[in-house]
């Protein structure tokens, strides 16, 4: 899967509709916003998402947190509706709707009976495309999401993976937090926020997603009367392409931040930097993650909770961005054993980047990943996620029977490559706990 970035040529003059796979259809409308939906004669749900390719790295320093901030704000109303009547008429069916924002991109979705997607779409779209954004409103999800920033610096099991983002990006967006700071969501003003969204927000950054009991004619008529008169009711216009990225990432020199918390954990985030989404060598890092960190047959696990007790939680994960990616491996354990622990997670990494992984390893891993990727499309709601950030993210549709099959493409020789890369590269540690700065000295 590449990116797929369509030129002038492709520009659509009028609405354009294609099968994409068996059951899955996408209709480009004139302004260049998509909708791809996928059908599941099965099921007696459906699944809608209204997906925005914009994120909180395409936020400038002084708006950190303002593709979060908008988020929330865009429940509180519209000329149609309250905050209570978006709510109601979506729970009054018994469906449920939320939303989040990532570095790249922003979701609004909601889950009903099949019966009740054209009520979920005239609610979503209304929701999204025609927000008022009352000052009275913004002041008062200023104080909720000012709230929601502290509640997550109790929470150091998740924030020591900002900070470990943060020894590895430094300033640039890919290493803030999604949620803004204190010092940027204070002074943060409604035209502020009003003209990120009004200049962000355009129609060929738009995907509406859709799966479950349906027929995709239906949903674009649905769409379209819904975006009627918004907007996201605009002059004709290419789709949006993938995000091509910046080819220059900055990246900080290797280095060990230590964040002061009286926790009685230590948690600890070992690692460095990763792959794009891009990279065809992420099915042979998602094989490498599975055997290093990826489970419980995985051999950190093994080595540091099973065999020696050391800790409750440990793992590797990989994330991805459109230039540039991370790899990390986390523990959770008692301060007086993390010395240890982080020697053990040290060597095993050796280990691994200079001898590679066992035949074994490899079969199991990559049936790790397999699985993984089956068992996660077992509901409307993950369907619905696929089309999307496919469509979204790479410009492109891969097929689940594609998926598998680059997996099983991964020979022992590509994990050794990958890890010969990744895991030999100079790293970074990150460290929240009752520790002062100085106390984890270079490995």
């Amino acid at each position: 899967m590449t990116a797929n970035n369509r030129g002038p040529a492709e520009r659509p003059a009028r609405v354009s509709t294609r099968t994409l796979q068996d059951g899955v259809r996408l209709t480009v409308l004139p302004s260049g916003l998509r909708i791809i939906t996928e059908a599941i004669p099965t099921t007696r749900s459906a699944a809608l998402g209204i997906w925005v390719g914009v994120g909180s790295r395409d936020e400038t320093p002084a708006m950190s947190g303002a593709s979060h901030f908008l988020e929330h704000l865009l429940f509180k109303g519209t000329p149609k509706r309250t905050a209570l009547q978006i709510s109601a008429e979506i729970e009054a069916v018994g469906g449920e709707t939320n939303a989040f924002t990532t570095k790249e991109f922003t979701c609004y979705y909601a889950r009903v009976l099949d019966a009740d997607l054209p009520l979920a779409v005239d609610v979503l779209v209304d929701a999204v495309a025609d927000s008022i954004l009352e000052p009275g409103d913004v002041e008062t999800e200023r104080g909720v999401i000012l709230e929601e920033i502290a509640m997550h610096e109790d929470e150091p099991g998740d924030e020591v993976h900002d900070v470990f983002a943060e020894a590895i990006y430094g300033d640039h967006p890919l290493g803030r937090l999604i949620s803004g700071t204190p010092e940027s969501v204070t002074p943060m003003t409604r035209n502020q926020i009003n003209n990120f969204y009004r200049k962000r927000y355009k129609a060929p950054e738009v995907i509406i997603a859709a799966a479950g009991n349906l027929d995709h004619a239906a949903v674009v008529r649905l769409v379209r009367k819904a975006l009627a008169g918004t907007p996201l009711d605009t002059e004709p216009a290419e789709p949006a392409g993938p995000r091509p990225g910046d080819k220059r990432v900055r990246v900080r020199k290797p280095q060990t931040v230590v964040l002061h918390r009286d926790t009685e954990q230590a948690h600890i985030v070992l690692g460095t930097v990763g792959l794009s989404r891009y990279d065809d060598r992420r099915f042979a890092l998602g094989v490498l993650n599975n055997v290093l960190g990826g489970g419980m047959s995985s051999r950190l696990f093994q080595e540091i909770r099973e065999k020696r007790g050391l800790a409750y939680s440990v793992y590797s994960y990989a994330s991805q961005y459109a230039d540039s990616g991370l790899f990390g491996v986390y523990a959770g354990c008692a301060p007086g054993k993390a010395g240890e622990v982080l020697d053990l997670i040290r060597t095993e990494l050796e280990r691994v980047a200079e001898s590679g992984i066992t035949a074994e390893e490899l079969v199991r891993g990559r049936g790790m990943a397999k699985g993984a990727y089956v068992l996660g499309l077992e509901d409307t709601g993950s369907r619905m996620s696929r089309l999307a950030k496919s469509e979204l993210l790479y410009g492109d549709l891969m097929s689940v029977d594609e998926l598998l099959t680059r997996v099983d493409a991964v020979t022992i020789a590509d994990v050794g490559q990958v890890a010969a890369d990744i895991l030999a590269r100079e790293q970074s540690l990150a460290v929240v706990g009752p520790f002062d700065e100085g106390a984890f000295p270079p490995g």
